[in-house]
């Protein structure tokens, strides 16, 4: 069991999940999403399971992400396994969002993309003071994906499309004053927390025992310049408003934004807007939606290129400007399917 890349077992009155690929910062594979969904689904249905734990091997990261590079090579091949990851990706984040029973995500280290796929939907997100928390997607040519259409426009004010344009990545007090996270523990208590959580039939209680108090959060004094910036009709409008703000902050985040895929930044800006106004469900058909179009896109193969392969960090991005990025070319992102998502 020990070579494997994620490991089940039920400790008393819990079933545990362990993702096991520390070396690959817990990265997530189609074959760790094929053992998943089948198991929360039997541990649904067994009375012995009272709740779900999930956590990871290493101290370094709770998961960075899904396995970008085995993506890469898949879409470059045109290999539609390439969209078999993102379909039963995107149904596993549907089934733990609608889960029966307490699902509580132990969030110790990194925690980006596909990882927080398989942990923000559960019903309590324990960060530690290892938490870096993030939607970098558009920086690669993609965007922010595995619920991301529901949960970032629900954060307080406009946090969520601050964090799906820029990318921001978060500490714990952030991720708590968001509501990313639920309760605050310490990573030295996360063995005894978890030995706790085996054994009672009180999940709340447990976790109370444990929690501790967090620093004070530099997002909430940001707040409202986020919102002046952020709440703009377009991505245009938003580096606008930011060019007028003369703090150190605003031009950061330009710099930041100047980055990124000017395709991705609009797409993600419309999914923003538009996931604000539709259920789980119908977020979850998005991305669906977008990531087919995604598929036989420029910009993700390029963004990955300059990100993991070749690392030189200089995307050339297709259009490059956001002026080429026209309005019929971001809709097609979002028309619908013969081959919808089935949730």
């Amino acid at each position: 069991m020990s070579g494997s890349d994620v490991l089940f077992e039920v400790r008393n009155r819990a079933g545990v999940i362990t993702l096991n690929r520390p070396k690959a910062l817990n990265a997530l594979t189609l074959g760790m999403v094929r053992e998943m969904h089948p198991q929360l689904e039997r541990w649904a249905d067994d009375d012995r399971v009272e709740q779900v734990i999930i956590k990871a091997a290493g101290n370094k990261a709770f998961c960075a992400g899904g396995d970008i590079r085995a993506l890469y090579d898949w879409g470059r091949a045109g290999n539609d396994t390439f969209l078999t990851f993102y379909r039963e990706e995107y149904l596993l984040n549907t089934f733990i969002k609608r889960y029966p029973k307490p699902y509580i995500a132990l969030i110790d280290g990194i925690d980006m993309g596909g990882g927080v796929g398989v942990s923000i939907h559960g019903s309590h997100r324990v960060a530690t003071e290892r938490l870096t928390f993030a939607m970098p997607e558009t920086g690669i040519g993609l965007f922010p994906d595995v619920g991301g259409t529901y949960f970032l426009p629900r954060l307080p004010g406009e946090l969520g499309m601050f964090m799906a344009l820029t990318g921001a990545r978060l500490k714990a007090p952030d991720a708590l004053y968001a509501g990313i996270a639920t309760h605050y523990v310490p990573s030295g208590r996360l063995t005894a927390l978890e030995e706790a959580l085996t054994s009672t039939d009180d999940v709340e209680e447990a976790l109370k025992g444990f929690s501790a108090e967090w620093d004070a959060s530099e997002l909430e004094g940001l707040q409202a310049q986020i919102d002046e910036h952020f709440s703009k009709d377009s991505v245009e409008e938003i580096l606008e408003s930011l060019e007028k703000d003369t703090s150190d902050w605003a031009a950061k985040q330009r710099a930041i934004m100047a980055t990124k895929s000017p395709t991705s930044q609009k797409i993600a800006f419309r999914q923003m807007r538009d996931g604000a106004k539709a259920s789980f469900e119908e977020c979850m058909r998005i991305e669906w939606r977008m990531v087919n179009r995604i598929y036989s896109a420029h910009d993700f193969y390029e963004g990955i290129r300059a990100v993991v392969i070749d690392k030189d960090n200089q995307p050339a991005w297709q259009p490059a400007s956001l002026k080429d990025v026209q309005e019929e070319d971001v809709n097609a992102y979002f028309a619908t399917l013969s081959d919808e998502l089935p949730v």
